[in-house]
């Protein structure tokens, strides 16, 4: 359900932006990624080049990677489930499958992936037909996909309570702000793979360690 004010709110800053409205249908139903139409709504406006677009979308949804390989013994043996099922995997998916149960999750993804692009659809449309008028009222409708995150962040911290997940995500983009302004969320990105190679190493070493002395 948090895909509907998220949704509306893209659909509306669409239009503010003059994005015509099969366009920003089309986005919701090809491109599907939250936060990835949000950025790319002022590089279409400014009229930057596909290739500079494309450059950045794939820089944003590069955490996707990390999403796709916890759940890739759950996705549905068809292919063509299986194909949509890995397009479809977004943060609010991902949260929501990994707060189920292990054996109910492949039953599961696909219906789920089905529903949450439905709601972003259904949303989007919403704000498209709201327009400008509701961003008149309400200024920074962006900031509704951030509380987005910040919800399931939340409840996926309350159903695993692991603290070193928040420490690399703080520590990543403390260092990436020192570095750079326009590519923010790709360092620190590539900070938190270091971080969590780095964790893994020490980790498997405490581990072996502790193996030889016994």
């Amino acid at each position: 359900m948090g895909y509907i004010p998220a949704g509306i709110a893209f659909g509306v800053l669409a239009q503010v932006a003059g994005v015509p409205i099969w366009a920003t249908i089309m986005l919701s139903i090809v491109l599907y990624a939250g936060a990835a139409q949000y950025a790319c709504l002022p590089m279409l406006s400014a009229g930057l080049p596909i290739g500079n677009i494309a450059t950045n979308i794939a820089a944003i949804n590069l955490r996707h990677l990390f999403y796709g390989a916890p759940l890739l013994q759950y996705l549905p043996t068809q292919k063509l489930a299986k194909t949509y099922c890995l397009f479809a995997l977004t943060d609010e998916t991902f949260s929501v499958m990994t707060s189920l149960p292990a054996d109910t999750r492949q039953a599961l993804i696909l219906p789920i992936s089905l529903f949450n692009q439905s709601w972003w659809v259904l949303a989007t449309a919403i704000g498209v037909v709201i327009g400008s008028a509701l961003d008149d009222l309400v200024p920074h409708l962006d900031f509704a996909l951030i509380c987005l995150f910040v919800i399931l962040a939340y409840e996926q911290f309350q159903a695993i309570k692991r603290y070193f997940p928040i420490g690399i995500a703080v520590i990543a983009l403390i260092i990436a702000s020192f570095f750079t302004s326009h590519w923010l969320l790709l360092v620190a990105i590539a900070v938190c793979m270091l971080l969590i190679l780095a964790r893994a190493f020490w980790v498997q070493r405490t581990v072996t360690g502790g193996s030889d002395d016994q």
